[in-house]
């Protein structure tokens, strides 16, 4: 790695003062990710930052742990389970060190159950939101996104998998390459595994194929996150350009995985919002379909989120019309759809078409994109995989976050805490209240209205604890909105996880790409963690508004 790219990583650190996340990216497991995150340590120890290593892994090789000579290595954390003891990451020693600088190794490993977090991901997160800067370590394979693709190139199903966000959010990725044939002779060397496991991996996970397309996942990766990063939208652009990404969801289509996952990868190269649309029609009410329906469907909206995507689910008979209401409200460029079940010819005959048919005549000035979902692919024997590292850097955006610009659109006294559950139209009147838009001279009636209205035609009430009810106004000159803690949760509100967090947001009646613009912005903010801590344990609005400002880098 230059100095340069070293150089410019200390720079972010010095003039910071929220946690910075670097990422160093591989291919497969033995390119040198870990090693090269040593040496940067050592290099960032030489410049005077306290630096301490929170979490390496170096699989026994000798030159790896070597490199720890010199280093503060923090003690970890050993927990009992199902009769085993196993070492995690000590997160609370962690944050009670508080170094500038800490290693964390193997970004996408899952923690043992009854860990701070499920995921080693989440244990970053929580450090980056208390101001300590983090350098990790992840394989491409490990990305959500990808798992298809992984899966049909290797014939592997990857276990240990993050959201694609956890990248596209760090501050620096550094890509780790070396080409496969050196890394077939590092593994024949024994410098990736033990001698008495080379030859199967040779033979197998290690085969040159695999290797090849794994190499080309990575360095695509790369490239769609610079690209990314090197064009973010001018808000001109935002304000005209319907490119936003739909996928819709059914609760009985097969393969709706993959079917987001594909949508987070076009939202990602177009740069764009998207959103998961689940439209329950009559016969997919919850006292019509069986419990393991249920529960696919609750994982599939939970999974949607996880990937980035607004979630929305509309009640409604015509799940045709119902789309076509969502492509016109939220300005939707492209809408992602499995393929559709044949028509029985009798119906041909009758003139009926199928649903693709319909919607491509409903939303004609629309990409529809349908992706294969008639068979589930072959599966070989499940296969977990390790990390990697790399030579070529992207850079994230240093600008305003999320959650300070959020806060400049908030009411005055835009803040509501209810420490009782409460009913969900006395929380809806009481935020409408707090904005106060008789001001601007809006009836405070004709808003309340308005956003019942909105929440009949499709709850925004939604599974993970989140809700984001809104509306477009007439009268209102600019947007505006008010924020709901409920540690009680919504008496009247069956979602799978209590609602802790209510942004309502309005925006004037004729902008709207600035109402998608808004719901985007209020949920990457309760995804901040940073924040949804102190929204836990919030008494007074003082506590919510300090979470809402980062200091100025």
């Amino acid at each position: 790695m230059s100095n340069d790219k070293a150089d410019s990583f200390l720079r972010m650190i010095r003039r910071s003062q929220r946690g910075r996340l670097k990422v160093y990216l591989g291919y497969c497991a033995g390119v040198g990710k870990t090693y090269e995150m040593l040496q940067d340590a050592h290099r960032m120890k030489d410049e005077g930052i306290d630096v301490v290593v929170g979490y390496v892994e170096t699989h026994g090789r000798a030159d790896t742990q070597a490199l720890l000579d010199g280093l503060e290595v923090l003690p970890r954390m050993r927990q009992e389970y199902r009769g085993i003891t196993v070492e995690e990451m000590d997160v609370n020693l962690i944050l009670a060190r508080n170094p500038t600088v800490v290693l964390i190794d193997e970004l996408a490993h899952t923690n043992v159950p009854g860990s701070r977090n499920a995921k080693r991901y989440e244990d970053v997160q929580d450090i980056l939101s208390h101001g300590i800067h983090v350098i990790s370590t992840l394989n491409v394979q490990h990305l959500e996104s990808l798992y298809d693709a992984v899966e049909h190139a290797t014939g592997i199903r990857v276990r240990e998998r993050i959201p694609d966000s956890v990248l596209s959010e760090a501050d620096q990725i550094v890509n780790v390459d070396v080409s496969s044939e050196d890394l077939r002779k590092r593994l024949a060397e024994g410098k990736v595994y033990p001698r008495e496991r080379v030859e199967g991996a040779l033979a197998n996970f290690f085969a040159p194929a695999n290797l090849e397309q794994l190499r080309e996942l990575a360095l695509r990766e790369l490239a769609a996150q610079i690209d990314s990063r090197r064009r973010q939208p001018t808000d001109e652009e935002k304000s005209v350009s319907p490119d936003q990404v739909m996928v819709c969801l059914s609760s009985r289509g097969p393969q709706s995985e993959r079917l987001l996952r594909y949508g987070s990868r076009l939202a990602g190269r177009l740069n764009r919002n998207w959103y998961a649309v689940y439209v329950q029609t009559p016969r997919e009410s919850a006292t019509r379909i069986d419990a393991e329906t249920q529960r696919e469907l609750s994982g599939t909206l939970t999974l949607a989120k996880q990937l980035g995507a607004i979630v929305f689910t509309y009640k409604g008979g015509d799940v045709v019309s119902a789309i076509g209401s969502f492509v016109k409200e939220y300005r939707v460029g492209h809408i992602v759809i499995g393929t559709p079940a044949p028509l029985p010819w009798w119906k041909r005959v009758f003139g009926r078409k199928d649903i693709l048919e319909r919607l491509t005549d409903k939303v004609r000035d629309t990409t529809v994109v349908v992706v294969d979902t008639r068979r589930a692919p072959e599966r070989q024997e499940s296969a977990s995989v390790e990390s990697a590292k790399g030579g070529h850097e992207g850079q994230t955006r240093m600008v305003e976050t999320d959650a300070a610009r959020l806060r400049s659109l908030l009411a005055t006294n835009g803040v509501v805490i209810w420490e009782e559950p409460v009913a969900k139209d006395i929380l809806l009147r009481k935020l409408v209240e707090a904005i106060d838009v008789e001001s601007v001279g809006v009836s405070t009636e004709s808003v309340f209205a308005r956003i019942v209205e909105r929440e009949s035609q499709g709850s925004t009430f939604f599974n993970e604890g989140v809700a984001f009810p809104h509306a477009r106004i007439d009268g209102l000159q600019q947007p505006i909105l008010a924020l709901g803690i409920t540690h009680g949760g919504v008496s009247d509100e069956s979602t799978g996880k209590p609602i802790e967090l209510v942004f309502l947001t309005l925006c004037p009646a004729d902008t709207p790409a600035l109402q998608v613009e808004l719901l985007a912005l209020a949920s990457r903010t309760a995804k901040d963690r940073r924040f949804a801590r102190a929204a836990r344990t919030a008494k007074e609005s003082a506590a919510l508004l300090e979470a809402l400002t980062y200091p100025e880098d």
